[in-house]
């Protein structure tokens, strides 16, 4: 709770730049060829290079390279052709060396922006300032032992990106959405996978206030190792207030390192200006300079797969979705490329869509499966969607029997699951006709509310026979001679 009015916070404007690190999805280490691998033992993945022996010298990996131009192209960034690399020098348990290689005055991507949906329709581009490449350091954990902290070495050395922002940020809300569009781009990418309580993403944010229409920054705290989107928003949603609350009583902010409490969901003095690092920068002598050629980076350019906003507009414009839907599936990877798969058996797109978000994406979530590996293939799937569209089979039985006969009957078509489950809709009119005259006279008084005018108990009607027919019917052809029946009555 906070002791300042609303009238107090409308009056600041909150400023907020991020710094997101991304752990890059290659097999190696940065600079040695430890695996870089997750989920080993503690200090398996380790070498003298990785815990920096003395003699022992570092080689960069090219795969990494490759990894940050592709990030720095998505994200519009201008690719620095000529790189270098810098020790950043501090004394850390986890830091083997005492310094992390790093880069400085020459970061591999420059400038750039992403663009983020808000809400309220609107969009928004927030800049980026560079993207640098690095190494990670150690982990140090301090629960595992009553009197001793203990050090897991295997992350050392694991390749990482930082992309800072420009402080555009002006919300919680654009600061999630960036960070979402950020992960997604990680993930379109195959470079990282953007799974931030296993920390391979990241985040800091630099948080400050200032009275509206003032266009001097205020003294900014930066709280550290972020570890959800939600828990960035509510870092920044308490930190607004209580620098406001600062302000207003008269108090300066200092500019602090804050640590995050998700219990609370307040931050804590880490340490002050005063004990802020000196990082004492120098160029890295044992790496030379990396020079790339324009014909390297166009070359990734041209190998780069379509961005979740190139597709979202693509299923806008070509296959007629509405935004949300288009939304809902290109948020993840896998959906979005299944997707384009489907609609290349399927004219009905929009249906095809339903499927994937409904029945399809119900089933994945609840089973925590991967569409790739334990969906059904986008033919088999397609020629279910088919079914219905063309009028074969009832949508409610298609997703209640069929799509569950065609998830554990991989050997199968669609049409041979619906005929050895008897579920095709029947074109015998006797029998319709049957089935309607019986339900009909099971409720008589629901026969003279109908002709009072009581239009709703067609429904009561429907599913009656519905369950005569065992939803073997065409629900429109079928409402359409109940209500023959009913005015002839």
């Amino acid at each position: 709770m906070t002791n300042t009015n609303i009238e107090a916070y409308e009056k600041y404007e909150l400023v907020v730049g991020l710094e997101v690190h991304a752990q890059l999805s290659t097999q190696s280490k940065v600079f040695s060829s430890d695996s870089a691998a997750f989920g080993a033992g503690p200090n398996e993945h380790i070498s003298m290079v990785s815990l920096g022996h003395p003699g022992t010298l570092p080689f960069l990996n090219k795969r990494a390279v490759e990894y940050a131009v592709k990030m720095g192209l998505a994200c519009n960034c201008r690719i620095n052709l000529y790189n270098n690399f810098a020790r950043k020098n501090y004394f850390y348990a986890d830091l083997p060396k005492g310094y992390q290689i790093t880069q400085d005055q020459e970061p591999i991507c420059i400038g750039g922006h992403v663009t983020v949906k808000l809400s309220n329709g609107t969009t928004k581009d927030i800049a980026i300032h560079h993207i640098h490449m690095e190494e990670d350091a150690g982990k140090s954990m301090h629960d595992q032992h009553d009197t001793h902290s203990l050090i897991d070495l295997n992350r050392a050395g694991v390749p990482l990106i930082e992309i800072v922002s420009e402080p555009d940020i002006r919300s919680s809300e654009e600061a999630g959405q960036y960070l979402t569009e950020m992960r997604k781009i990680l993930r379109y990418l195959s470079i990282c996978d953007g799974n931030m309580e296993e920390g391979s993403m990241r985040c800091d944010a630099n948080i400050s206030v200032r009275l509206k229409g003032e266009t001097r920054f205020g003294n900014r705290c930066e709280v550290k190792n972020l570890n959800s989107i939600r828990n960035v928003q509510r870092a920044i949603e308490h930190e607004f207030n209580r620098q406001v609350n600062i302000i207003e009583a008269g108090g300066y902010i200092d500019q602090n390192t804050l640590n995050f409490d998700a219990n609370t969901g307040e931050t804590s003095v880490l340490r002050s200006k005063e004990m802020a690092n000196d990082y004492r920068y120098f160029p890295e002598p044992d790496l030379q300079p990396l020079t790339l050629t324009e014909e390297y980076v166009e070359q990734l350019r041209r190998s780069m797969p379509a961005l979740p906003h190139q597709l979202h507009q693509k299923f806008v414009e070509r296959y007629g979705l509405t935004d949300y839907d288009a939304s809902v599936i290109v948020a993840e990877h896998e959906l979005a490329l299944y997707f384009e798969k489907l609609v290349s058996y399927t004219h009905n797109h929009k249906s095809a869509a339903h499927w994937l978000m409904g029945p399809l994406k119900s089933y994945l979530n609840e089973h925590h499966h991967n569409v790739e590996q334990d969906g059904p293939s986008p033919e088999r799937f397609a020629a279910l969607i088919n079914l219905v569209d063309s009028g074969k089979i009832n949508h409610t039985v298609a997703s209640q029997k069929l799509f569950p006969a065609l998830l554990h009957n991989p050997g199968k078509t669609a049409e041979e699951l619906a005929v050895d489950l008897n579920l095709l809709i029947s074109d015998n009119q006797d029998e319709l006709a049957q089935f309607i005259q019986d339900a009909l006279a099971k409720f008589p008084d629901k026969v003279k509310e109908y002709q009072k005018g009581k239009k709703g108990v067609l429904g009561l009607f429907m599913g009656e026979i519905m369950k005569r027919s065992k939803g073997k019917i065409d629900p429109q052809k079928t409402n359409q001679l109940l209500i023959e029946a009913l005015n002839n009555k």
